[in-house]
C-alpha cells in the first residue's frame, strides 16, 4: 500500500503506540515517525502506552505524546516508552497468596482500549509481540504492527530495523578481536544474538572476515571446525575467528547441553560459545579465547538506514490506520513500504536457508559452516 492524503474532512482520531519485546536501536525513530505524521499532517491525538502492553494493565503507565516529547529522540538508542518482554496479557504473571500464577488479563486490556477512546493501536515488536497484537486483533482491538528485531527472523519483511545496527556493532567488535587473535596465535569465538536465526552471525562473520560461523540452521561437527582450524595453520595462519549464533544448539547431532550435563530448551547467553570453544581447545591444543556481545547488540544510536528505514514504517503505520487496514503489519518488500497480514508475519520464522546465495557466498570467500 503507497500513503495517500487522508481527506481533510476525516474525522480527528486518537491512537495509541506500544513498544513490546526486546529493546532495539530504531524504537524511537518509529514513535517519532508516528507522532509527527499522525499529529502533523493528520491532526490526531497519539498515546504513549509505556512499558509494552503493561500500560493497557495500569492507567498510570500512559502518556500524550507531542512533537515536545519526541523532539532530541530520533538518535537515541532504546524506547522512550519503555518495553517488557514479560507481559503476555494472555498468560500474566500475577502473585496471589505467595504464589505466582499465570492468568489471561486481555478482557481488561480490551476493556481499557476502549475507556480510553482510541481509534486504533500500533503495536512495536517482534515475532511474540505481534502474535499478542494479532490476537487482540482478533478480539476487537484495531491493531497495525511495525515489525522490529535485531533478529531479523519475522517474515513478510525483507528486514527489520534493529538489524543493520546489531549486525554494525557485532562487525566492529570481530575487527578488533582479529588484531589480538593475530598477536597471540589464538583461536578466538565471538557469540552473537540470534536465538532462532542466524542472520546476525552470517552478515557480521561475512563483512568482519570470520573464517568459521557457526549457525543453528546448519548442522556441524567438532571435527569440521578443527579440521578448518588446522588447514589454516598448516598455510601460516595461526589463528581463527569463529563465529557463533547464541542459538546453536546441536554438534555431532548432540545437544551441546550434554557437554554441560544440563537440558535446556536453549542455551543461556555464553553457553554455546564457552561450550564449543573448550571442545575446540582440548581437541586442538590451541589457546582460545570466547567474547558474549550479549545485550550491547542491543544498544547504541541506530543506523543512518535503521533511521530510515524506522521513520518510513512508523509513517505508513500511521497511512493504514488512516485507510482502516487493521490486523496488518507494515513491512519492507521490494524497497517500498507496504503492509501485510500480521498472520503472515508470524506463521513462520524467517532463518537462514543453508543453500541461500549469502551462504554460498560464504564459501566462495572459505568461510567454513563447520559441516
Amino acid at each position: 500500500m503507497s500513503a495517500q492524503d487522508v481527506p481533510s474532512s476525516a474525522p480527528a482520531k486518537s491512537i495509541g503506540i506500544l513498544t513490546g519485546g526486546g529493546d532495539c536501536p530504531g524504537l524511537n525513530a518509529v514513535i517519532r515517525a508516528v507522532v509527527k505524521s499522525a499529529t502533523i499532517k493528520h491532526r490526531w491525538r497519539v498515546l504513549g502506552i509505556q512499558d509494552g502492553f503493561d500500560g493497557l494493565i495500569f492507567p498510570n503507565k500512559l502518556c500524550e505524546l507531542t512533537r515536545k516529547e519526541i523532539s532530541g529522540i530520533l538518535p537515541r538508542g532504546g524506547t522512550i516508552l519503555g518495553t517488557s518482554n514479560r507481559g503476555n496479557p494472555f498468560a500474566y504473571p500475577i502473585t496471589e497468596n505467595g504464589i505466582t500464577v499465570e492468568k489471561d488479563v486481555s478482557p481488561q486490556i480490551i476493556e481499557n482500549f476502549h475507556k480510553l477512546k482510541l481509534d486504533g493501536l500500533i503495536v512495536v515488536g517482534g515475532d511474540g509481540t505481534m502474535k499478542i497484537a494479532l490476537e487482540l486483533n482478533r478480539r476487537g482491538i484495531p491493531v497495525v504492527g511495525v515489525p522490529k528485531t535485531i533478529d531479523n527472523d519475522l517474515s513478510s519483511t525483507e528486514i527489520t530495523f534493529g538489524f543493520d545496527t546489531a549486525v554494525r556493532t557485532a562487525t566492529e567488535a570481530i575487527d578488533k578481536l582479529h588484531s589480538t587473535a593475530e598477536s597471540h596465535h589464538r583461536v578466538m569465538l565471538v557469540e552473537v544474538m540470534g536465538r532462532d536465526a542466524g542472520w546476525i552471525a552470517l552478515h557480521s562473520g561475512i563483512a568482519a572476515g570470520a573464517h568459521i560461523i557457526l549457525l543453528a540452521e546448519i548442522p556441524f561437527s567438532l571435527a569440521a571446525i578443527c579440521r578448518k582450524i588446522r588447514e589454516r595453520e598448516e598455510i601460516g595462519r595461526r589463528f581463527s575467528i569463529v563465529v557463533v549464533a547464541e542459538g546453536c544448539r546441536m554438534i555431532d547431532g548432540r545437544p551441546l547441553s550434554e557437554s554441560l550435563k544440563v537440558h535446556r530448551l536453549t542455551p543461556r547467553s555464553g553457553e554455546a560459545a564457552n561450550t564449543i570453544g573448550s571442545l575446540i581447545e582440548k581437541e586442538t591444543g590451541r589457546e582460545t579465547r570466547v567474547t558474549v556481545l550479549g545485550h550491547i547488540q542491543r544498544g547504541g544510536s541506530p543506523t543512518p538506514f535503521d533511521r530510515v528505514l524506522s521513520s518510513r514504517l512508523g509513517a505508513e503505520a500511521v497511512e493504514v490506520i488512516a485507510h482502516g487496514e487493521f490486523g496488518n503489519m507494515v513491512c519492507l518488500h521490494c524497497n517500498s513500504v507496504k503492509s501485510a497480514p500480521i498472520a503472515d508475519a508470524v506463521g513462520e520464522l524467517k532463518i537462514v536457508q543453508p543453500n541461500s546465495e549469502l551462504v554460498r557466498t560464504a564459501r566462495a570467500l572459505d568461510i567454513s559452516f563447520g559441516d
